[in-house]
Protein backbone atom coordinates (compact mmCIF):
# COMPACT_ATOMS: atom_id res chain seq x y z
CA UNK A 1 0.00 0.00 0.00
CA UNK A 2 1.47 3.78 -0.46
CA UNK A 3 2.90 4.66 2.18
CA UNK A 4 0.94 8.63 2.19
CA UNK A 5 -2.36 6.49 2.29
CA UNK A 6 -1.63 3.79 4.97
CA UNK A 7 -2.97 4.97 8.19
CA UNK A 8 -0.50 3.89 10.50
CA UNK A 9 -0.57 6.81 13.24
CA UNK A 10 -4.74 6.18 13.42
CA UNK A 11 -6.55 9.87 14.56
CA UNK A 12 -9.70 10.77 13.62
CA UNK A 13 -10.90 11.86 10.32
CA UNK A 14 -12.49 15.62 9.10
CA UNK A 15 -14.78 15.96 7.16
CA UNK A 16 -15.21 19.28 5.83
CA UNK A 17 -17.97 21.05 4.17
CA UNK A 18 -21.67 22.75 4.44
CA UNK A 19 -24.68 21.13 6.03
CA UNK A 20 -27.91 21.27 4.19
CA UNK A 21 -31.34 20.56 5.08
CA UNK A 22 -33.22 18.87 1.73
CA UNK A 23 -36.60 19.42 1.31
CA UNK A 24 -38.26 16.62 -0.92
CA UNK A 25 -41.41 17.73 -2.82
CA UNK A 26 -42.93 15.06 -4.44
CA UNK A 27 -44.23 14.84 -8.02
CA UNK A 28 -47.67 15.64 -8.17
CA UNK A 29 -47.79 18.29 -5.48
CA UNK A 30 -49.26 16.18 -3.26
CA UNK A 31 -46.98 17.97 -0.12
CA UNK A 32 -49.45 20.95 -0.84
CA UNK A 33 -52.43 19.02 0.10
CA UNK A 34 -51.17 17.52 2.88
CA UNK A 35 -48.73 20.23 4.51
CA UNK A 36 -46.10 17.84 4.74
CA UNK A 37 -42.63 18.21 3.11
CA UNK A 38 -40.36 15.53 4.28
CA UNK A 39 -36.26 16.44 4.69
CA UNK A 40 -33.41 15.07 5.21
CA UNK A 41 -30.09 16.59 7.03
CA UNK A 42 -27.51 16.33 4.33
CA UNK A 43 -24.21 17.73 2.15
CA UNK A 44 -21.66 15.72 0.36
CA UNK A 45 -19.41 16.00 3.46
CA UNK A 46 -21.59 15.20 6.16
CA UNK A 47 -22.78 12.27 4.60
CA UNK A 48 -19.33 10.92 4.19
CA UNK A 49 -19.01 11.48 8.24
CA UNK A 50 -21.86 9.94 8.49
CA UNK A 51 -21.32 7.26 7.00
CA UNK A 52 -17.68 6.73 8.72
CA UNK A 53 -19.10 7.27 12.22
CA UNK A 54 -21.76 3.88 11.56
CA UNK A 55 -18.74 2.14 10.72
CA UNK A 56 -16.89 3.05 14.03
CA UNK A 57 -14.37 4.97 12.40
CA UNK A 58 -13.53 8.74 14.75
CA UNK A 59 -14.52 10.92 12.46
CA UNK A 60 -14.94 14.66 13.00
CA UNK A 61 -16.83 17.59 11.04
CA UNK A 62 -15.94 21.18 9.92
CA UNK A 63 -18.98 23.19 9.28
CA UNK A 64 -20.04 26.93 9.60
CA UNK A 65 -24.00 27.29 11.03
CA UNK A 66 -25.87 29.97 13.17
CA UNK A 67 -25.58 30.06 16.55
CA UNK A 68 -29.14 29.77 16.92
CA UNK A 69 -32.02 26.76 18.26
CA UNK A 70 -32.14 25.49 15.31
CA UNK A 71 -28.42 24.88 15.19
CA UNK A 72 -28.35 23.33 18.49
CA UNK A 73 -31.14 20.64 17.95
CA UNK A 74 -29.10 19.58 14.44
CA UNK A 75 -25.64 19.39 16.23
CA UNK A 76 -27.48 17.43 19.38
CA UNK A 77 -28.50 15.00 16.40
CA UNK A 78 -24.90 14.54 14.68
CA UNK A 79 -23.38 14.44 18.08
CA UNK A 80 -25.95 11.38 18.78
CA UNK A 81 -24.74 9.36 15.87
CA UNK A 82 -21.20 10.34 16.86
CA UNK A 83 -20.03 12.45 14.60
CA UNK A 84 -17.07 14.76 16.61
CA UNK A 85 -18.79 18.33 16.17
CA UNK A 86 -16.63 19.95 18.41
CA UNK A 87 -14.54 21.59 15.20
CA UNK A 88 -18.15 23.80 13.90
CA UNK A 89 -17.41 27.40 13.88
CA UNK A 90 -20.73 29.38 14.51
CA UNK A 91 -21.31 32.60 12.40
CA UNK A 92 -23.39 35.06 10.86
CA UNK A 93 -25.77 33.50 8.51
CA UNK A 94 -27.89 30.68 8.25
CA UNK A 95 -28.61 26.83 7.59
CA UNK A 96 -28.48 26.38 3.64
CA UNK A 97 -31.55 24.74 2.04
CA UNK A 98 -31.59 22.18 -1.06
CA UNK A 99 -35.46 21.14 -2.59
CA UNK A 100 -34.88 17.67 -4.63
CA UNK A 101 -37.70 16.07 -6.07
CA UNK A 102 -38.99 12.95 -4.72
CA UNK A 103 -37.07 10.33 -6.57
CA UNK A 104 -35.12 12.43 -8.84
CA UNK A 105 -30.72 13.07 -8.99
CA UNK A 106 -29.02 15.95 -8.17
CA UNK A 107 -28.47 16.32 -12.38
CA UNK A 108 -31.38 17.41 -13.24
CA UNK A 109 -33.85 20.34 -12.87
CA UNK A 110 -35.61 18.55 -9.64
CA UNK A 111 -32.59 20.56 -7.97
CA UNK A 112 -32.97 23.82 -6.57
CA UNK A 113 -30.23 25.36 -4.16
CA UNK A 114 -30.73 28.09 -1.67
CA UNK A 115 -27.76 28.38 -0.06
CA UNK A 116 -26.84 32.21 -0.54
CA UNK A 117 -25.89 34.00 2.88
CA UNK A 118 -25.91 30.89 4.91
CA UNK A 119 -23.04 30.72 7.66
CA UNK A 120 -21.05 28.03 5.20
CA UNK A 121 -20.93 31.01 2.32
CA UNK A 122 -20.14 33.27 4.72
CA UNK A 123 -16.86 32.11 5.73
CA UNK A 124 -13.80 34.29 5.26
CA UNK A 125 -9.87 33.35 5.47
CA UNK A 126 -8.25 34.14 8.78
CA UNK A 127 -10.93 33.80 11.04
CA UNK A 128 -10.49 29.91 11.93
CA UNK A 129 -7.90 28.06 14.05
CA UNK A 130 -6.76 25.49 11.85
CA UNK A 131 -4.11 23.99 14.36
CA UNK A 132 -6.91 23.58 16.65
CA UNK A 133 -9.54 22.09 14.47
CA UNK A 134 -7.06 19.56 13.05
CA UNK A 135 -5.57 18.58 16.39
CA UNK A 136 -5.63 14.68 16.64
CA UNK A 137 -6.74 14.55 12.47
CA UNK A 138 -4.88 12.29 10.14
CA UNK A 139 -6.99 12.49 7.08
CA UNK A 140 -9.09 15.48 5.90
CA UNK A 141 -11.78 15.04 3.41
CA UNK A 142 -13.12 17.71 1.19
CA UNK A 143 -15.38 17.69 -2.03
CA UNK A 144 -15.43 20.35 -4.94
CA UNK A 145 -18.89 21.11 -3.84
CA UNK A 146 -17.30 23.91 -1.42
CA UNK A 147 -15.22 25.87 -3.41
CA UNK A 148 -18.16 25.87 -6.25
CA UNK A 149 -19.97 28.02 -3.46
CA UNK A 150 -17.79 31.11 -4.13
CA UNK A 151 -14.20 32.31 -4.12
CA UNK A 152 -14.12 33.30 -0.41
CA UNK A 153 -15.04 29.56 0.42
CA UNK A 154 -12.62 28.43 -2.08
CA UNK A 155 -9.69 30.57 -0.14
CA UNK A 156 -10.79 29.16 2.62
CA UNK A 157 -10.40 25.76 1.44
CA UNK A 158 -7.00 26.60 -0.13
CA UNK A 159 -6.02 27.73 3.62
CA UNK A 160 -7.62 24.38 5.31
CA UNK A 161 -5.91 22.65 3.01
CA UNK A 162 -2.33 24.21 3.37
CA UNK A 163 -2.29 23.89 7.16
CA UNK A 164 -3.47 19.93 6.67
CA UNK A 165 -0.63 19.34 4.37
CA UNK A 166 1.96 21.46 6.81
CA UNK A 167 1.11 18.90 8.76
CA UNK A 168 1.21 15.68 7.24
CA UNK A 169 -2.33 14.75 6.91
CA UNK A 170 -3.50 12.39 4.15
CA UNK A 171 -6.03 14.55 2.00
CA UNK A 172 -8.89 13.57 -0.06
CA UNK A 173 -11.27 15.32 -2.23
CA UNK A 174 -14.48 14.08 -4.45
CA UNK A 175 -14.75 15.95 -7.45
CA UNK A 176 -18.41 16.24 -7.59
CA UNK A 177 -19.20 18.77 -10.31
CA UNK A 178 -22.97 21.05 -9.36
CA UNK A 179 -23.37 22.88 -12.68
CA UNK A 180 -25.87 25.19 -10.82
CA UNK A 181 -22.93 26.13 -8.28
CA UNK A 182 -20.09 27.18 -9.75
CA UNK A 183 -21.84 30.62 -10.98
CA UNK A 184 -19.13 33.32 -9.02
CA UNK A 185 -17.49 33.99 -12.58
CA UNK A 186 -14.27 31.43 -12.44
CA UNK A 187 -14.52 27.97 -13.79
CA UNK A 188 -13.68 24.95 -12.04
CA UNK A 189 -10.39 24.35 -14.32
CA UNK A 190 -9.49 27.68 -12.63
CA UNK A 191 -9.76 26.78 -9.23
CA UNK A 192 -9.45 23.43 -8.81
CA UNK A 193 -6.39 22.43 -9.55
CA UNK A 194 -5.00 24.78 -6.78
CA UNK A 195 -6.27 22.70 -4.47
CA UNK A 196 -6.58 19.21 -6.23
CA UNK A 197 -2.38 19.70 -5.64
CA UNK A 198 -2.67 19.54 -1.63
CA UNK A 199 -4.54 15.82 -2.51
CA UNK A 200 -3.13 12.21 -1.63
CA UNK A 201 -6.54 10.70 -3.03
CA UNK A 202 -8.49 12.02 -5.88
CA UNK A 203 -12.54 10.31 -6.39
CA UNK A 204 -14.51 11.60 -8.97
CA UNK A 205 -14.98 10.05 -12.85
CA UNK A 206 -13.82 11.18 -15.62
CA UNK A 207 -16.10 13.54 -16.57
CA UNK A 208 -15.21 15.62 -13.35
CA UNK A 209 -11.67 15.07 -14.25
CA UNK A 210 -12.25 16.70 -17.53
CA UNK A 211 -14.50 19.20 -15.91
CA UNK A 212 -12.77 20.34 -13.36
CA UNK A 213 -9.43 19.65 -14.39
CA UNK A 214 -9.22 19.47 -17.68
CA UNK A 215 -7.41 16.32 -18.49
CA UNK A 216 -9.94 15.51 -21.53
CA UNK A 217 -11.89 12.45 -22.32
CA UNK A 218 -11.41 10.81 -25.59
CA UNK A 219 -14.25 11.60 -28.05
CA UNK A 220 -17.34 9.79 -28.89
CA UNK A 221 -16.90 7.09 -25.67
CA UNK A 222 -20.37 6.54 -26.00
CA UNK A 223 -20.10 4.88 -28.72
CA UNK A 224 -19.31 1.34 -28.31
CA UNK A 225 -20.64 1.43 -24.59
CA UNK A 226 -17.97 -1.28 -23.58
CA UNK A 227 -17.31 -1.70 -20.22
CA UNK A 228 -13.54 -2.42 -21.76
CA UNK A 229 -13.59 1.31 -23.21
CA UNK A 230 -15.11 2.82 -20.03
CA UNK A 231 -12.08 1.34 -17.93
CA UNK A 232 -9.23 2.15 -20.48
CA UNK A 233 -10.18 5.61 -20.16
CA UNK A 234 -10.19 5.35 -16.30
CA UNK A 235 -6.94 4.20 -16.08
CA UNK A 236 -5.60 6.67 -19.29
CA UNK A 237 -7.18 9.70 -16.87
CA UNK A 238 -5.61 8.37 -13.59
CA UNK A 239 -1.91 8.36 -15.20
CA UNK A 240 -2.78 11.99 -16.44
CA UNK A 241 -3.77 13.10 -13.22
CA UNK A 242 -0.95 11.33 -11.15
CA UNK A 243 1.07 13.13 -13.66
CA UNK A 244 -0.58 16.93 -13.34
CA UNK A 245 0.09 16.59 -9.38
CA UNK A 246 2.69 14.40 -8.51
CA UNK A 247 1.23 14.60 -4.73
CA UNK A 248 -1.44 12.11 -5.60
CA UNK A 249 -0.98 8.28 -4.86
CA UNK A 250 -4.46 6.87 -5.81
CA UNK A 251 -7.38 7.98 -8.06
CA UNK A 252 -10.83 6.33 -7.75
CA UNK A 253 -13.87 6.50 -10.59
CA UNK A 254 -17.37 5.53 -10.32
CA UNK A 255 -19.35 4.86 -13.06
CA UNK A 256 -23.03 4.85 -12.62
CA UNK A 257 -25.61 4.54 -15.84
CA UNK A 258 -28.54 5.09 -15.40
CA UNK A 259 -30.21 6.80 -19.31
CA UNK A 260 -32.89 3.93 -18.76
CA UNK A 261 -34.81 2.42 -15.71
CA UNK A 262 -31.56 0.19 -15.17
CA UNK A 263 -28.75 1.18 -13.16
CA UNK A 264 -25.25 -0.61 -13.96
CA UNK A 265 -22.65 0.46 -11.56
CA UNK A 266 -19.02 -0.17 -11.32
CA UNK A 267 -15.72 1.68 -10.34
CA UNK A 268 -11.94 1.52 -10.40
CA UNK A 269 -9.01 2.38 -8.08
CA UNK A 270 -5.06 3.44 -9.54
CA UNK A 271 -2.97 3.17 -6.91
CA UNK A 272 0.70 1.74 -7.31
CA UNK A 273 1.08 1.81 -10.97
CA UNK A 274 -2.26 -1.26 -11.18
CA UNK A 275 -6.10 -0.63 -12.03
CA UNK A 276 -8.23 -2.49 -10.11
CA UNK A 277 -11.83 -2.90 -11.08
CA UNK A 278 -14.80 -3.78 -9.11
CA UNK A 279 -17.78 -6.15 -10.13
CA UNK A 280 -20.60 -4.93 -11.91
CA UNK A 281 -23.94 -4.01 -10.38
CA UNK A 282 -26.87 -4.05 -11.76
CA UNK A 283 -30.90 -2.89 -10.89
CA UNK A 284 -34.05 -1.33 -11.57
CA UNK A 285 -35.35 -0.72 -8.34
CA UNK A 286 -33.67 2.41 -6.90
CA UNK A 287 -35.08 4.34 -3.83
CA UNK A 288 -32.92 7.93 -3.47
CA UNK A 289 -29.57 8.22 -5.64
CA UNK A 290 -28.14 11.24 -3.54
CA UNK A 291 -25.25 10.00 -1.38
CA UNK A 292 -24.54 7.45 -3.38
CA UNK A 293 -20.71 8.88 -4.53
CA UNK A 294 -20.56 9.91 -0.53
CA UNK A 295 -20.84 6.48 0.28
CA UNK A 296 -18.40 5.02 -2.08
CA UNK A 297 -15.95 8.26 -0.92
CA UNK A 298 -16.35 7.02 2.79
CA UNK A 299 -16.02 3.57 1.93
CA UNK A 300 -12.80 4.18 0.51
CA UNK A 301 -11.37 6.19 3.59
CA UNK A 302 -12.83 3.22 5.54
CA UNK A 303 -10.61 1.17 3.76
CA UNK A 304 -7.56 2.95 3.72
CA UNK A 305 -8.00 3.36 7.32
CA UNK A 306 -8.20 -0.31 8.26
CA UNK A 307 -5.59 -1.06 5.85
CA UNK A 308 -7.40 -3.84 3.91
CA UNK A 309 -5.78 -4.88 0.70
CA UNK A 310 -6.83 -2.45 -2.61
CA UNK A 311 -9.35 -5.20 -3.93
CA UNK A 312 -11.27 -5.10 -0.60
CA UNK A 313 -11.09 -1.44 -0.65
CA UNK A 314 -12.22 -1.08 -3.74
CA UNK A 315 -15.53 -3.48 -3.41
CA UNK A 316 -15.95 -2.75 -0.17
CA UNK A 317 -16.95 1.25 -1.54
CA UNK A 318 -18.50 0.22 -4.60
CA UNK A 319 -21.19 -2.19 -2.92
CA UNK A 320 -21.55 0.84 0.01
CA UNK A 321 -22.07 3.01 -2.76
CA UNK A 322 -24.73 0.81 -4.84
CA UNK A 323 -26.77 -0.15 -1.50
CA UNK A 324 -26.87 3.79 -0.55
CA UNK A 325 -29.57 3.70 -4.10
CA UNK A 326 -32.02 1.65 -1.92
CA UNK A 327 -32.16 3.80 1.25
CA UNK A 328 -34.07 7.13 1.36
CA UNK A 329 -32.49 10.39 3.11
CA UNK A 330 -28.97 11.33 2.10
CA UNK A 331 -26.83 9.08 4.58
CA UNK A 332 -26.68 5.53 4.74
CA UNK A 333 -28.07 3.05 6.96
CA UNK A 334 -26.01 0.42 6.22
CA UNK A 335 -23.66 -1.66 8.80
CA UNK A 336 -19.93 -2.98 7.86
CA UNK A 337 -21.62 -6.56 7.82
CA UNK A 338 -24.43 -5.51 5.72
CA UNK A 339 -22.31 -4.15 2.74
CA UNK A 340 -19.66 -6.97 3.10
CA UNK A 341 -22.26 -9.39 2.48
CA UNK A 342 -24.17 -7.12 -0.46
CA UNK A 343 -20.18 -7.10 -2.33
CA UNK A 344 -20.19 -8.80 -5.97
Amino acid sequence: MSALLKQEKKGSILSFGELLIRLCPDTRGEWLTNNQLPFFIGGAELNVANALALWAVPVKYFTALPANGLSAQIVTYLDKKGIDTAPIHYGDGRVGLYFLTTGQDLKHNALIYDRAGSAFANLKTGVIDWDKVLQGVTWFHFSAICPAIGQNVANVCKEALEAAEKKGITISVDLNYRSKLWQYGNSPTQVMPDLVKHCDLIMGNIWAAETMLGIEVIPNIHESGQKSTYLKESLRTSEAILQQYPKCKAVANTFRFDATNDIKYYSTLYIDNQLYNSGEYETAAVMDKAGSGDCFMAGLIYGFYNQLDMPEILNYATAAAFEKLFIKGDATTRTVAEIKKAIK
